[in-house]
């Protein structure tokens, strides 16, 4: 294994990490609707659990409904059942074939737990951007004790996954404070 070879590593871990961190917070309800809400959602579809976006049409109504289509006519009482049990705490209305999931306003209590849920969810990216850094430092100590490379290209291998690292971490701070203004903003 070469010095670029752990630097490419690191580097494709951290961007793994950014984008599972960019999912975690798609999962972060805010007052307004988007179909990616009821991705976590799983609907007992023949014996299989699936998502309700396999099994039916899933757009938004408005800024502040989502509408769910099923495909299938007996799919609507599952998928309402679906919904409700979720932790997401919404309460969908059918109307004939078509469910319709509104999103109930934020109180400022529960927009303030919403920030530090996403700082926390932050941290936690941070950490594993940390993480991945301690492991390509010690892979290239490792290079270094079987003699494969200098202590020099150590150094400067050390000082690319750190500048690796530190973009890392800024670009999960730039996501976190959107995510905080958009949970805040009423």
């Amino acid at each position: 294994m070469t010095i670029a070879d752990i630097h490419k590593t690191a580097a494709d871990k951290m961007a793994k990490s950014i984008e599972a961190f960019k999912n975690e917070l798609q999962k972060i309800r805010t007052g307004r609707a988007h179909p990616g809400i009821l991705d976590q959602v799983h609907v007992d579809y023949y014996g299989s659990m699936l998502p309700i976006s396999q099994v039916a049409n899933v757009t938004l109504l408005d800024a502040r409904t989502i509408s769910v289509q099923p495909w299938e006519k007996g799919m609507g009482a599952k998928i309402e059942k679906a919904i409700r049990e979720s932790d997401l705490g919404l309460n969908p209305a059918a109307q004939g074939d078509l469910l319709r999931v509104p999103m109930p306003a934020l109180t400022e209590e529960r927009r303030k737990e919403l920030t530090k849920v996403v700082r926390h969810a932050g941290e936690d990216a941070k950490i594993h951007a940390r993480g991945v850094r301690r492991d390509a430092n010690e892979q290239l100590k490792k290079l270094v004790k079987d003699k494969l490379v200098s202590e020099d290209d150590e150094r400067r291998g050390q000082d690319d996954v750190q500048r690796l690292t530190d973009r890392t971490i800024a670009e999960i701070d730039k996501l976190v404070q959107s995510k905080e203004a958009e949970v805040m903003a009423v």
